[in-house]
């Protein structure tokens, strides 16, 4: 599979660099990978990668939502780290210090379980308290506002993902079918600057592909997120288009492996990949924006077991 050759690949020929969480990688610059969409599904085998978590997040972006409640209703919680240190740095936090926090957590029994504690806290006052979650649980400019309803110098607002779609549509020959996360007027607002930055569509011969541009790839934990998120996206869009999937292909800038997740990419890489799943999208939804979580699903997925690994915040 392609994504087990960047693994090998980076293991072979990247170099070791300081990063932002201080963990330190393994990473290499410039790197492309090709998935063909028709012949299956592209959710990662080597290990369980959950399906639900991926399609929750991909409709929230969708939704234009960049508050975590959404998430938190759904069960998902990937996007807690980063709500969560607004939290715990700001002058309304009066439990426990909480600096360096994910690191702390992953090294000292007693802290983690007084952060587990507090993160708890945390989840359940987004859940059921409106005008905490309004403060602490929105995550700033990030991708949904950027895709639904990116604000211009002129203070016009832009649908992007909905003018790509209808473009599409109307002249799918374009070579203007792109979406930009990547907004630098805005980068200082986000509790996390986007890193799949941009993608552009693609039309022939009644097919629809899609190529990322990530500037910075996580390539244990968040890369096979990305690839079944975008190919699920791509799918979407064919679907309300009229379209064929064709290819997914997803170009990187930094792409890395934490220090810290090396012995897990070389479990990963002992394993034998097992045939892809099938994609399963609730035909009478029509518009891709109309989609909820029980319209979307997978069949034949048996992949090898889960391998847990760190997160770097």
């Amino acid at each position: 599979m392609n994504y087990l050759q960047l693994c090998r690949h980076v293991l072979e020929n990247g170099t070791k660099k300081e990063d932002r969480t201080g963990t330190g990688t393994m990473s290499i610059f410039g790197y492309q990978m090709r998935f063909e969409l028709n012949e299956g599904f592209p959710l990662l085998t080597t290990k369980r990668v959950p399906f639900r978590l991926i399609a929750s997040e991909l409709l929230w972006f969708m939704k234009g939502d960049t508050n975590i409640r959404y998430l938190l209703q759904e069960n998902n919680n990937i996007w807690n780290e980063w709500a969560f240190e607004r939290w715990v740095s700001s002058e309304e936090y009066e439990g426990p210090n909480m600096d360096n926090f994910g690191l702390r957590s992953q090294q000292d029994d007693e802290f983690r379980l007084q952060y587990e504690e507090q993160l708890e806290l945390f989840k359940s006052r987004i859940l059921n308290d409106d005008t905490f979650a309004e403060k602490y649980g929105d995550l700033g400019q990030v991708y949904g506002k950027q895709w639904r309803a990116w604000q211009t110098s002129a203070g016009e607002t832009l649908d992007q993902l909905a003018d790509v779609i209808e473009t599409i549509k109307k002249n799918p020959s374009s070579r203007r079918l792109i979406v930009s996360a990547w907004n630098p007027e805005d980068v200082p607002s986000m509790a996390l600057p986007p890193c799949h930055t941009l993608f552009q569509f693609y039309v022939l011969d009644g097919k629809l592909s899609c190529q990322l541009y990530q500037r910075s790839g996580d390539i244990f934990l968040g890369i096979p997120f990305n690839i079944a998120s975008y190919a699920l996206l791509t799918h979407l869009i064919a679907h309300e288009c009229g379209l064929q999937v064709g290819e997914f292909i997803h170009t990187l800038g930094d792409a890395h492996i934490y220090l810290n997740h090396m012995e897990q990419v070389e479990t990963q890489l002992s394993r034998e990949p097992k045939p892809l799943p099938k994609l399963v999208l609730n035909e009478n939804v029509k518009s891709v924006f109309d989609f909820e979580m029980e319209d979307i699903s997978i069949e034949g997925y048996d992949p090898h077991p889960t391998i847990k690994a760190p997160v770097a915040v």
